[in-house]
């Protein structure tokens, strides 16, 4: 079951949305919810499925945060970064940054007429983006990422039942030293400092850093695949469309958990206070009965917003429209810069919990 849901669950994931839209999954000893309107309603509904769970797994690498916290806590958590993530805020403060980190990219490997686009396109700019909003600037790329693939491996682990090891406590240690370090620096740690206490500050800006690489590089990796296969060239008005329709497609958070409050009926599943309740975003995405032809990638669907990459309810990713400015000047550079662009090898998207592929590997006219 576990190696289903992380290779191919697509099959298994519509099956359960036509005949047990809240099923009992004992490899994830917990409740899978696949129908879109439920999904909605338990996202919703912080008072009955919430995250403030010892068991939530983020928490248990980072600690308390944003992420893993309710109600006033959440609000007291969120608040501080919440300014920096309105829209107009985003592109006065990162589109030019964005658009000079990707070509410089770009730049790097253009000549060669091939690359492998996740790790020398899509990461790096996630990582430097994540580096540059928390002040850490100065700090290697590298080290960012390594920090970054530990916890995300560690999270990984827990979610799957497996027992988790070291590195990602190790890691979130090295991590908790620099940002410490970044807060007397200007960035949007700055002003959380103020009202929040040092360790808090931290653990949220992990969170931060965590779903801004995670998430924002797997969005580009997914966009990039799905256009690629698209044997027509895209129309660069439809960029902001095929980011949702990609999103839709295949979110790159798959999963997101909740833990019942109390007793509760749930389309016939009987939950237990206590329960695990899992939500999958990308059933719901896919959910017919929202979504036409839902296993198609179609940037003319006239309800693409209905699409539930970034969750919903209190916990929607905060960090959504600077992953969608990314996500976009990522790929216009790459249609810009690099004609003729196309998959050099098949690949396809895996993954329990964050899902991406392995790789893009693509090839062009070299100029």
């Amino acid at each position: 079951m576990i190696e289903q849901l992380t290779a191919d669950p697509y099959p298994l994931l519509a099956r359960l949305r036509a005949t047990e839209p809240v099923a009992w999954l004992p490899a994830l000893n917990g409740w899978l919810v696949t129908r879109h309107d439920l999904a909605l309603q338990v996202m919703r509904d912080a008072a009955t499925f919430t995250v403030d769970d010892p068991r939530f797994s983020t928490a248990r690498v980072v600690g308390p945060s944003m992420l893993s916290l309710d109600a006033a806590e959440h609000v007291r958590h969120r608040t501080p970064f919440s300014r920096h993530f309105r829209p107009r805020e985003i592109e006065d403060r990162f589109a030019g940054f964005v658009r000079a980190e990707c070509a410089r990219l770009v730049d790097g490997f253009a000549a060669a007429g091939q690359a492998e686009l996740r790790r020398a396109l899509a990461g790096p700019l996630s990582v430097a983006v994540v580096a540059d909003a928390l002040g850490l600037a100065g700090t290697e790329a590298a080290q960012v990422l390594a920090w970054y693939d530990a916890i995300v491996s560690t999270v990984d682990d827990i979610s799957a039942g497996r027992p988790p090891g070291s590195r990602g406590g190790e890691a979130f240690g090295e991590l908790r030293a620099h940002l410490e370090g970044s807060v007397g620096r200007r960035s949007l740690l700055t002003e959380a400092a103020e009202t929040l206490a040092l360790p808090e500050v931290v653990s949220n800006a992990a969170v931060l850093m965590f779903g801004g690489i995670e998430t924002t590089e797997g969005m580009i990796t997914n966009l990039l695949l799905h256009l690629l296969r698209e044997p027509v060239p895209l129309d660069r008005a439809l960029i902001p469309a095929a980011i949702e329709e990609s999103l839709r497609l295949e979110p790159a958070a798959a999963v997101v958990d909740r833990y019942a409050t109390r007793d509760v009926s749930l389309a016939g599943a009987s939950i237990a206070r206590g329960d695990l309740v899992t939500v999958s975003l990308t059933a719901a995405n896919r959910d017919p009965a929202v979504f036409a032809d839902p296993d198609v990638f179609d940037v003319h669907r006239p309800n693409l917003r209905k699409q539930l990459a970034f969750a919903h309810g209190p916990h929607f990713c905060l960090g959504a429209d600077l992953a969608r400015l990314e996500t976009r000047i990522a790929v216009e550079t790459v249609l810009d810069r690099l004609p003729g662009i196309a998959l050099a090898e098949p690949a396809v998207p895996s993954g329990l919990v964050f899902r991406k592929p392995a790789a893009v590997h693509a090839r062009w006219l070299p100029s």
